[in-house]
C-alpha cells in the first residue's frame, strides 16, 4: 500500500479555523449552537471547533460525542464485532443548532446512522454536516454544509486522517489499497 500526505499539520490547523469562521457567519443562534462529534476523529475535531467557535463568540458552545456503531446498516453482514465507543451528549438536544462532525465523507452511511442515533436525544432544530474532507462517492443523498476539502479518490484508495489527540501527529493521508 502506497501512501502520500494531503494534507499537513498546517493546512489541517487552517482549514479548521475556516470552517470555524463559516459556521460562526452561517448559525446565527449561537446561544443554542452545539457539536457533535461523530467517534472517533470527529470528537476530536469538534473539540478543536469548539475552542475556537468559543474565542470567536465569547460564549460557551456545546459538544456532544456520538458512537453510531449500533446504528450502522451493515451491522449484521460484519464478520468481526464493532468497537462501541462512548455517547456523550449532556445538554438538551430538542431546539438546539446542532453541527455534526466527522472526518471523512464518504458512501453517507456514517452519516445517516448518525442522525438516527441524534433523533433519539429529541429534536433539534437543525443540523448542519461539517466534515474535514469529503472524498465523494456517495450512496446515500447526503452532502456536507461545511466542507474543509473536497478530493477526487476512486473506490481503491483510502483516506486517514491522523490527529494529534489520537494518532501523535496531523495529517491526512492518500492510499492506494489496490493490488
Amino acid at each position: 500500500m502506497t501512501s502520500r500526505v494531503i494534507f499537513n499539520a498546517k493546512q489541517i490547523q487552517k482549514t479548521l479555523e475556516r470552517l470555524a469562521s463559516q459556521v460562526w457567519e452561517q448559525m446565527s443562534d449561537t446561544e443554542n449552537l452545539a457539536l457533535v462529534g461523530i467517534q472517533r476523529r470527529g470528537v476530536d475535531l469538534a473539540a478543536r471547533l469548539k475552542v475556537m467557535l468559543e474565542e470567536k463568540t465569547g460564549q460557551k458552545i456545546w459538544l456532544g460525542k456520538l458512537d453510531i456503531n449500533l446504528y450502522r446498516d451493515d451491522w449484521t453482514n460484519m464478520t468481526s464485532t464493532p468497537m462501541i465507543n462512548s455517547t456523550e451528549i449532556t445538554f438538551p438536544v430538542a431546539d438546539k443548532q446542532l453541527v455534526l462532525v466527522d472526518d471523512v465523507l464518504y458512501t453517507g452511511r456514517t452519516v445517516r446512522s448518525a442522525l438516527d442515533a441524534l433523533l433519539d436525544f429529541g429534536r433539534p432544530g437543525r443540523i448542519k454536516l461539517l466534515v474535514l474532507i469529503d472524498r465523494g462517492h456517495r450512496e446515500l443523498p447526503i452532502h456536507a454544509d461545511f466542507v474543509g476539502m473536497k478530493i477526487s479518490t476512486s473506490p481503491g484508495e483510502q483516506v486517514d486522517v491522523l490527529l494529534q489527540e489520537r494518532d501523535g501527529e496531523d495529517k491526512v493521508l492518500l492510499s492506494n489499497v489496490d493490488k
